[in-house]
């Protein structure tokens, strides 16, 4: 029996009738996950939306002391990581397990770049007195309202964070595992589930990009 064959076997589960039933439920359970989260995270643009209808110009002037260079590096660092990542499941799908593992590997660098250049602006906030709350000492006209801009932008981003924190460790797992010559193309399941939610928090990060770091920009 050819390598790859084995590989497969060992990893049917006995309640699925093949590997491809087995890949389309691991799919699907994924992207019921997903839908979940997009609601969750829609939840929090709605929020988002209504303020800023309510208080645009105090937005305009939150949205002024974002960092927008970085914001634009941040953005296209986590464009090359999905990039990154869609090569990573082609090549397990090929049998390449070294170049998945390298790839994905390359991702998770480019998730960490992202969380440190995101670090430098929270401290950047932080100096500037833009941290909501107790910290809060930034002197701007309806301060009130650009305070709770900064509530909304430090949730919406520090969630974000989190997902993207939480897809470094996975794929750097993935990576370990493709190490390992677990995956071959009949099965790559993981890899496949592991690129959706790493794109999920690429598209997250698509909309919040614009809705926070665009409009004062924009305006300057």
């Amino acid at each position: 029996m050819h390598d790859s064959q084995v590989i497969a076997g060992e990893h049917l589960r006995p309640h699925y009738a093949d590997m491809e039933q087995q890949r389309e439920t691991a799919t699907m359970g994924m992207w019921v996950f997903l839908i979940t989260e997009i609601i969750f995270f829609g939840g929090l643009f709605t929020a988002y939306l209504v303020y800023r209808s309510a208080h645009y110009d105090a937005w305009l002037i939150g949205s002024e002391h974002m960092e927008f260079w970085i914001g634009t590096i941040n953005t296209v660092i986590l464009l090359c990581s999905s990039l990154f990542v869609a090569l990573a499941v082609h090549a397990a799908q090929v049998g390449r397990n070294k170049m998945c593992a390298l790839y994905l590997g390359l991702a998770a660098a480019m998730g960490l770049l992202f969380l440190g250049f995101k670090g430098v602006e929270y401290h950047q906030h932080f100096v500037e007195g833009a941290v909501p709350g107790s910290l809060w000492h930034l002197q701007v006209p309806d301060a009130n309202s650009v305070q709770m801009f900064f509530y909304i932008y430090f949730v919406m981003t520090g969630l974000h964070a989190l997902h993207v924190t939480i897809g470094v460790i996975l794929l750097l797992v993935i990576a370990w595992y493709a190490l390992k010559g677990r995956f071959s193309p009949q099965y790559h399941t993981p890899v496949e589930i592991s690129g959706l939610y790493w794109h999920f928090v690429d598209i997250v990060w698509i909309f919040l990009y614009p809705l926070l770091y665009l409009i004062g920009h924009k305006k300057a």
